[in-house]
C-alpha cells in the first residue's frame, strides 16, 4: 500500500474564510514554538495537531496585533520546512512536514481524464506534479539510510523538478570525495562530484532513489522526497572490500559524459598489480601505457605527450611545480606511491586555470591523512624502501600524513663484474608531509611540503646531485550557496650540482638553481542549471641562477664563473563556463590572457638583423636595472570543448586550445638529463606558442564493463627551441647564440580499449603519431636539413601497450605488461673525407635513420595476505620479472673510431631479465 506524504483532505472551497476574519492578539516574548502554539490554541479556539519533535527549540520573538490565524501561522512557520492546513468546519489546524494539503485530486488520478470539469486547480490546469507518494517499506541493499525530505512545498511555486546540491565526504577522514557518481535510480541522469566533493543534480518532484558509487567508497542508496530545491550532504563509508581491478567504473562514465577531450585519470592503486622494473610502483610509468604518452627511451626521464617536448609538460604536486619528478635518470618516480592519491592528465584542452605549457598538465594529488586512528603503509624491495604514516591530529577534523622513501642501490653496482663501476654510487631519497584541517563543512586548508635528492657517480672523479623542494598551501572555502573559492600559494625550487675531483689540478664545484613562487585565486559559481563558471587570477615569479663554477680548493686551476641571475614575472586572468545546452549537448568554453615580462637586473645584446647571432654580430649592449622590464610577451588563449551524446553511453567530442610557454629547457642531449638548465624568455628568446585541435568518439559496452575511445589530434607549434651542432650551453652567458627557434607539427590517432570488471581486466592502447620540426634560418648555420621538416628525437610512429591482470582467487593473481614501439630517429655517419691530412666524418641529415624497434614483456605474480580482520597488518607480495624475453633493447647508438674505422656501438639499460620480490604491508 502507498500512503500520501502529506495528509490528503477533500473539502469545498472557502476553507480559510473564517480564519481570515478572526482577529487574534498574541505575543511571542521568547517563547518556544510549542509554548506559543499552546497559547495560540486558546486565543483562536482551534485545536492543533502536530508532533513536538518537529518544532525543536526555536524561540518566537514576534508579536501579533489583531492578526488572522492564517497570517500568524504563515509568519511563524516561514523559514522552516513545516506547512499548515486549517479546517474551518472542525476548527482544527494540521501541521505537516514539507508537504501541502491538496483540495482535489488530479483529473487523471484514477486513470480517467476529466474533460468536463471547469473548476480551477493548480494541479490539473498547470500540469504540475501531483502529491508525492512513497512505499511504506523500502529495501536498500547497499547502505540503508533513512528517507530524507528536501525543501518545503510552496503552492505558489510548484515545479516538475527541483535542484539537489551538497557535498560528498568520507565519514572516516572527513575529506571530500571527488569523482563520485550520483545516479537517479530508473533514470540515465548522472552527476559527478568535483574535486571539493560538491555536486548538483536535478530530481523529479516527489519520491526518488539516488545511488552513489566510487572507488574505495561503499555503494549507497537513499530515498529522497523532493518538495523544493535543497541540499543534502553525503557522509559515505569506505569500502571494506579489497580492490584489485585496474580500472574504475566511474572513469568510464566520465569518459563518455565529460565535455573535455584527451583527459586521463590514474589512481595510485592502479600501479599495484602492474609489473614494473625492480617491483617499484610508478604512476608515471603507468601513464606511458596510455595512448599519446611516451618517452624517448627506456630509463629516460621526462615524458613526451602528443609529439611535444619534455619541457612542454606542467607537472604539479599538490599545486606546486615539480621540475624533475623522477629518480635515477627516470627509472624510478620521485613520488611516494603510498602518499599519492591520483594524477589527472590533460592532453587536450586543459582546465582554464592551467597555463604556461604547450603539451599537457599532470596534476598529482596527495592523500589526506586518517582523522580517526594511526595507520600506515609501506614496502621493502630489492633497491628501495617506502613508508607512509597517517596521524589524526584532532579526530574527524585534522590529520597529518608523512611519507619517506630511499634507495640502497650501491650494493648492485659494487656486485657487478665491471671494474670501472666498482667505485660508483647511486642513491636517492624523498620525503613528503601533508597537513589537512577541516574547519567546518564550508572551509578547509591543506598544506604540503616535499623534498627529494639524488646523488650518483658513474665515474670515480665526479659526483652529480640534483634536488627538488616545494611547498604549497591551499584554502578551500564556500562563499555562498552557489560560489566556492580556492586560494593557492606555492613555491618550487630545483637545483643540480657537479662535484669534480680529478687527478689533475682542475677540481671544481658547479651549481644551477631555478626557483618559482605562485599565488592563485580561483572561484567556481553555479549560476543556474545550465552554467557553471570558473574564473580567477594567478601570478608567478621566476628566479634562476643559470650556473656558477668555482675551484674546489686553492690548488685548482679553474677560473670562477658566475652567470648573471635571471628574473621573470608571469600572470594570467582566466574565465570558463560549463554550458549545458541540453541533456545531450554541452560545451566548455574558456579564455585566458597570459602575460610575461623578463626583468632586470640584466645585460642584453642586440644583433644585426638577418645575421646569425654571434659575438661578431652584436650591434648594441643594453643594461637593465633591477625590476625593470626587459621585454614583455603575452596574448589570449582559448579553451573550447564540446560533447554530444548520441546515447547515454556513446558520445562524440571536439576541442581546440592554444597556449603560450615562457620557459624552456636547454639541452643538447637526446633525452632529458638532470643537468639540463631552464631558460626564461628574454629579449632574444621568444616564448613558444602552440595550437591543438582534437576530435574523438567514446563508447561504453555491457554496463560499463568495456570502454572504447578513438581520438585524433593535430598540433602546430611556433618558436620551439633546438640547438646548433656542437652547441656549448652550460655556463654560457650568451646562450642565445647557440639557440635556434623554429616550428613544429604533430598529429596522431589514439585508440584505447579498457575492460573494467571481472577476473580479467586491463587495457590495450595503440597510438599512431608523428612529431616533426623545421628550422629554416637566414643562414646555413641556422638551418637544419636544408630547412625541411624532420622527425624529432622522440618521433615513434607506432606505440602499443597491453596491460592485463587475471585474478585466480581473491588472494592470487597474474599480471602482464607488454610494450612495442617504433625505434626512435638517429643521425648516422654516412661517409668520410680527408682534408689537410685529417679525416672527417660526413653525417646524414638529422634523424634520417632509426634505431631498432623496442619491445618488452614483463610478468608478475601477486599474493594477497589472508583476509582475517584481527591482525597486525595486511600484506601483499609481488614477484615480478622485468624484460622476461631478455630483449637487448637499444637505448642509444653511438659511433667511435678504431684503427681509422668508424664503428657503431649500442648501449642498453636493461638487456637481461630483471627479477624482483617486493613485500608490501598496510596497517
Amino acid at each position: 500500500m502507498a500512503k500520501i506524504v502529506g495528509v490528503l483532505f477533500l473539502f469545498i472551497s472557502g476553507h480559510f474564510a473564517n480564519a481570515q476574519e478572526a482577529n487574534i492578539t498574541i505575543s511571542g516574548n521568547a517563547k518556544t514554538t510549542s509554548e506559543f502554539f499552546e497559547e495560540l490554541e486558546e486565543a483562536s479556539g482551534y485545536s492543533f495537531f502536530y508532533l513536538k519533535d518537529w518544532l525543536g527549540d526555536v524561540k518566537i520573538d514576534q508579536d501579533f496585533q489583531e492578526a488572522s490565524l492564517f497570517d500568524i501561522l504563515t509568519s511563524v512557520l516561514s523559514g522552516t520546512q513545516l506547512n499548515f492546513y486549517i479546517s474551518e468546519k472542525e476548527n482544527r489546524v494540521f501541521l505537516l512536514q514539507n508537504s501541502i494539503v491538496y483540495d482535489q485530486l488530479p483529473g487523471n488520478f484514477f486513470g480517467i481524464t476529466d474533460t468536463t470539469s471547469t473548476q480551477e486547480s493548480v494541479i490539473v490546469n498547470q500540469n504540475l506534479p501531483p502529491p508525492a507518494f512513497y512505499k511504506e517499506a523500502t529495501v536498500q541493499t547497499a547502505n540503508k539510510l533513512p528517507l530524507v525530505r528536501i525543501g518545503r512545498a510552496d503552492r505558489q511555486d510548484l515545479k516538475s523538478s527541483y535542484r539537489l546540491s551538497g557535498k560528498a565526504m568520507n565519514s572516516r577522514t572527513g575529506e571530500a570525495i571527488p569523482d563520485l557518481a550520483i545516479r537517479i535510480k530508473g533514470s540515465n541522469r548522472v552527476a559527478i562530484t568535483d574535486e571539493q566533493g560538491n555536486y548538483n543534480i536535478e530530481l523529479p518532484a516527489g519520491y526518488n532513489v539516488i545511488s552513489t558509487s566510487a572507488m574505495g567508497i561503499r555503494d549507497m542508496e537513499r530515498e529522497v522526497v523532493m518538495y523544493n530545491d535543497g541540499s543534502l550532504n553525503l557522509n559515505l563509508e569506505e569500502s571494506l572490500e579489497q580492490l584489485d581491478e585496474v580500472v574504475l567504473e566511474a572513469d568510464a562514465i566520465r569518459n563518455v559524459q565529460d565535455a573535455t577531450t584527451g583527459n586521463e585519470e590514474i589512481v595510485s592503486e592502479e600501479a599495484k598489480n602492474i609489473p614494473l622494473v625492480l617491483g617499484e610502483r610508478n604512476i608515471l610509468e603507468v601513464a606511458k601505457a596510455l595512448p599519446g604518452i611516451s618517452s624517448a627511451g627506456e630509463g629516460a626521464s621526462g615524458l613526451n605527450v602528443r609529439g611535444g617536448k619534455t619541457d612542454q609538460n606542467l607537472v604539479l604536486l599538490d599545486d606546486a611545480v615539480i621540475y624533475n619528478p623522477t629518480h635515477f635518470f627516470g627509472i624510478f618516480q620521485a613520488l611516494n606511491p603510498f602518499t599519492t592519491e591520483r594524477v589527472n592528465i590533460y592532453k587536450g584542452a586543459p582546465p582554464v586555470e592551467f597555463g604556461g605549457r604547450l603539451s599537457s598538465v599532470f596534476d598529482i594529488e596527495t592523500k589526506n591523512g586518517n582523522t580517526e586512528k594511526i595507520s600506515g603503509e609501506g614496502s621493502i624491495g630489492p633497491v628501495t624502501g617506502n613508508l607512509a604514516l597517517e596521524f589524526p591530529i584532532k579526530k574527524d577534523t585534522s590529520s597529518l600524513i608523512v611519507g619517506a622513501r630511499g634507495a640502497y642501490a650501491d650494493w648492485i653496482l659494487r656486485s657487478l663484474d665491471e671494474e670501472s663501476l666498482s667505485n660508483s654510487q647511486a642513491s636517492f631519497f624523498d620525503g613528503i608531509v601533508k597537513y589537512h584541517h577541516k574547519f567546518n563543512e564550508n572551509s578547509e586548508i591543506r598544506g604540503t611540503a616535499y623534498y627529494s635528492k639524488d646523488n650518483f657517480s658513474i665515474t670515480s672523479d665526479s659526483l652529480y646531485n640534483y634536488s627538488n623542494r616545494l611547498f604549497s598551501v591551499r584554502w578551500n572555502h564556500k562563499l555562498s550557496e552557489k560560489t566556492n573559492g580556492t586560494l593557492l600559494a606555492a613555491n618550487s625550487d630545483y637545483r643540480f650540482g657537479i662535484d669534480f675531483d680529478g687527478e689533475s689540478n682542475n677540481d671544481f664545484e658547479l651549481d644551477y638553481t631555478i626557483n618559482e613562487s605562485e599565488l592563485k585565486y580561483k572561484l567556481r559559481t553555479r549560476l543556474n542549471d545550465k552554467h557553471n563558471l570558473d574564473y580567477g587570477v594567478s601570478a608567478k615569479y621566476y628566479s634562476t641562477n643559470p650556473g656558477s663554477i668555482d675551484p674546489k680548493n686553492s690548488e685548482s686551476n679553474i677560473t670562477p664563473v658566475d652567470v648573471a641571475d635571471e628574473q621573470g614575472l608571469e600572470g594570467a586572468l582566466f574565465i570558463g563556463d560549463e554550458f549545458k545546452i541540453s541533456d545531450k549537448f554541452s560545451v566548455d568554453v574558456g579564455a585566458r590572457y597570459a602575460f610575461y615580462a623578463a626583468m632586470g637586473e640584466s645585460t642584453q645584446y642586440q644583433y644585426a638583423e638577418g645575421e646569425p647571432k654571434s659575438e661578431s654580430t652584436v650591434t648594441d649592449t643594453l643594461n637593465y636595472k633591477s625590476g625593470e622590464f626587459i621585454k614583455t610577451y603575452g596574448g589570449p588563449e582559448a579553451r573550447v570543448s564540446a560533447r554530444y551524446l548520441f546515447t547515454p553511453d556513446f558520445s562524440i567530442k571536439a576541442s581546440f586550445n592554444n597556449a603560450y610557454q615562457f620557459i624552456h629547457t636547454l639541452s643538447n642531449n637526446t633525452t632529458v638529463s638532470p643537468i639540463d638548465t631552464w631558460k626564461l624568455s628574454d629579449l632574444n628568446i621568444k616564448p613558444q606558442m602552440g595550437y591543438q585541435a582534437a576530435l574523438g568518439l567514446y563508447k561504453n559496452f555491457n554496463d560499463n564493463m568495456f570502454e572504447v575511445s578513438l581520438e585524433g589530434y593535430y598540433k602546430l607549434m611556433d618558436d620551439v627551441l633546438d640547438f646548433k651542432t656542437g652547441a656549448d650551453l652550460l655556463l654560457n652567458e650568451n646562450v642565445e647564440t647557440e639557440v635556434l627557434q623554429g616550428e613544429g607539427k604533430a598529429y596522431g590517432v589514439e585508440f584505447l580499449l579498457k575492460k573494467n570488471k571481472g577476473d580479467l581486466n586491463g587495457w590495450l592502447s595503440y597510438t599512431y603519431s608523428r612529431s616533426l620540426y623545421k628550422f629554416d634560418g637566414d643562414s646555413s648555420e641556422e638551418r637544419i636539413n636544408n630547412g625541411e621538416f624532420f622527425p624529432s628525437n622522440f618521433d615513434k610512429p607506432h606505440d602499443i601497450s597491453l596491460i592485463a591482470n587475471y585474478r585466480l582467487t581473491r588472494r592470487f593473481s597474474f599480471s602482464m605488461n607488454f610494450v612495442y614501439q617504433t625505434g626512435r630517429p638517429i643521425t648516422y655517419p654516412v661517409g668520410t673525407f680527408r682534408f689537410n691530412n685529417a679525416d672527417y666524418v660526413v653525417f646524414s641529415d638529422r634523424n634520417k635513420y632509426r634505431i631498432p624497434d623496442y619491445y618488452r614483456l614483463d610478468l608478475g605474480f601477486n599474493i594477497e595476505g589472508n583476509h582475517k580482520r584481527n591482525k597486525l597488518a595486511h600484506s601483499f607480495i609481488t614477484i615480478q620479472v622485468y624484460n622476461v624475453l631478455g630483449r637487448n633493447n637499444p637505448y642509444s647508438v653511438f659511433f667511435v673510431t678504431e684503427d681509422g674505422e668508424a664503428k657503431a656501438l649500442q648501449s642498453s639499460i636493461f638487456g637481461i631479465p630483471i627479477p624482483s620480490i617486493t613485500y608490501n604491508f598496510k596497517f
